[in-house]
């Protein structure tokens, strides 16, 4: 089971290169793959999007009790970004990374592993102001 400590959920960044173009670009595989690496994970599949694009491309989402998964891929470039979003103890999202950049064959990976949703009493304390914030034209 996956521990949390005071958070509530997970959520992975993935960044990956160098993966197989005939991979990124089949639609089955990547669903297939996507919806594998949720059920490898622990997590409850609810409901699966994909869409292939033309020239090339597969972007998804795999819908989890858990939260969700999602994946857009550029075939063009070897590249693959994907989210894997976990809430709870129930799911580990590192084992849903391993088998979807297992699948892709990424000869380089980075992530970003981001803590969700801190339970208020246990929130960090704010590292800024918000006077300290700087607007950007348009924006607040």
């Amino acid at each position: 089971m996956f521990e949390t400590s005071s958070n509530l959920g997970m959520h992975i960044l993935v960044e990956a290169y160098d993966c197989e173009p005939e991979k990124l670009d089949n639609l089955k595989g990547v669903q297939s793959a996507m919806v594998e690496a949720a059920e490898l994970a622990g997590a409850t599949v609810l409901d699966v999007a994909f869409r292939q694009f033309a020239p090339q491309g597969v972007s998804g989402v795999v819908i989890i009790s858990e939260s969700h998964l999602t994946i857009h891929t550029w075939p063009e470039y070897g590249y693959a970004a994907i989210d894997l979003f976990t809430c709870g103890t129930k799911a580990d999202p590192w084992k849903a990374f391993k088998h979807i950049t297992n699948y892709l064959k990424a000869q380089k990976v980075t992530t970003m592993e981001v803590k969700r949703g801190f339970i208020p009493s246990q929130a960090p304390e704010r590292s800024f102001e918000p006077e300290e914030l700087t607007k950007v034209e348009g924006r607040v």
